[in-house]
């Protein structure tokens, strides 16, 4: 079973910066977008960013302009840029893969704290 191993994760003042990275343990064939997802205590799991295998990419209006979405086709890697973190970016944070027919994969989740 492929498994998504994710890493990056840490804690960070406000304001600070953090990297988190994805690649699969093995191959994942027929994808078709790449997302983060991220859960805070109590709240539910919410989409943060996507980008397709076209390209396209989405982020959540909360983290627009301080997050960027990245992948690395040879490396089949993708990585979430978070600048300017906030103390409600706290959350765990899960990598996802969508496939054809309908498949999915998550990663083990990577806990980000943001405080000082």
């Amino acid at each position: 079973q492929v498994q998504l191993v994710e890493s990056g994760g840490g804690l960070v003042q406000p304001g600070g910066s953090l990297r988190l990275s994805c690649a699969p343990s093995g191959s994942i064939f027929g994808i078709t977008a790449r997302n983060w997802y991220r859960q805070a205590p109590g709240k539910q799991r919410e989409l943060v960013a996507t980008i397709t295998t076209g390209g396209r990419i989405n982020y959540a209006d909360s983290v627009k302009g301080r997050f960027t979405i990245s992948r690395d086709l040879a490396k089949n890697t993708v990585y979430l840029q978070m600048n300017s973190l906030k103390p409600e970016d706290t959350a765990v944070y899960y990598c996802n893969v969508q496939t054809l027919p309908g498949s999915d994969y998550w990663g083990q989740g990577t806990q980000v704290t943001v405080s000082s």
